[in-house]
């Protein structure tokens, strides 16, 4: 395939190469795979059934197709990867500066990152969407909390549509705080398109964002990208990434942070 070079042999080179082909191309035949790799169709399956396992391609009738994420409610989110989260939003309050105005998009992960905060004794302005992110902060009364106007979602607690986009605009913030349902080289992604458009917004309007996210979202497109990677981005996980993302990462000159769930 044009643009992709096979750098590595064995197995982890294929299905290395293979990972890179579905993000040029969204689904890739049997054959074609093995043509390209010069390796026996049987081959070409066995790789595919592993990195189906694995959870990052989806298997079709004699192919594979890159998968796209669809998250869950935030209720259920809420119980998922706990000690990871909790140790993303102790990492990144401690970037949070006493005076700070912020962006807080809405998630599981932010919402941990709120109540990190209200623990915390420092002044701050929040704007956000999300009720659930605005109830956290509420209990420090030291935090003023501005509630953007638009439509609501009642699966996800939150606001979305052209007047939040266009209230974002009127407001500037030092930092933006995000979370993601996938992280893929282009960029952050989200699931859904209208909360995807509102975190786009906030990262154009804060001088820097920061990315929340647990390493389950490495290399995991979803429907929107809604930013690039750039020196004013700063990805707080539990885990460094590798391969692609980290490549992507460092090209763009953005920084890892990397939370700790052990005291």
């Amino acid at each position: 395939m044009p643009g992709i070079a096979v750098k590595r042999t064995g197995k982890a080179g294929r299905q290395e190469v293979i990972l890179a082909a579905l993000r040029r191309s969204p689904a890739m035949r049997v054959h074609e795979l093995a043509d390209w790799l010069t390796v026996s169709p049987e081959t070409i399956r066995r790789d595919l059934a592993e990195l189906d396992e694995r959870g990052l391609i989806s298997r079709t009738y004699g192919g594979a197709v890159r998968p796209v994420t669809f998250e869950p409610a935030l209720t259920e989110r809420q119980a998922l990867m706990v000690e990871e989260r909790r140790a993303i939003a102790v990492a990144a309050a401690d970037r949070i500066e006493a005076t700070d105005i912020l962006m807080i998009g809405g998630g599981a992960t932010t919402l941990h990152f709120a109540r990190e905060l209200a623990a915390r004794e420092m002044p701050l302005t929040v704007i956000t969407h999300a009720f659930s992110i605005a109830m956290a902060l509420s209990a420090n009364p030291r935090i003023e909390v501005l509630m953007l106007p638009g439509k609501y979602d009642g699966r996800e607690g939150l606001i979305h549509g052209a007047d939040t986009i266009e209230a974002l605009a009127r407001f500037h913030a030092n930092k933006a705080v995000l979370g993601a349902s996938g992280l893929s080289d282009e960029g952050p992604n989200d699931a859904s398109m209208a909360p995807g458009l509102v975190y786009g917004a906030m990262m154009r309007r804060a001088a820097e964002t920061l990315v929340l996210a647990d390493h389950g979202k490495f290399g995991r497109p979803s429907l929107v990208v809604y930013g690039a990677w750039s020196a004013t981005t700063t990805l707080v996980s539990d885990r460094a990434p590798d391969g692609d993302l980290a490549a992507a990462l460092e090209e763009a000159s953005a920084a890892v942070l990397v939370g700790s769930s052990h005291p």
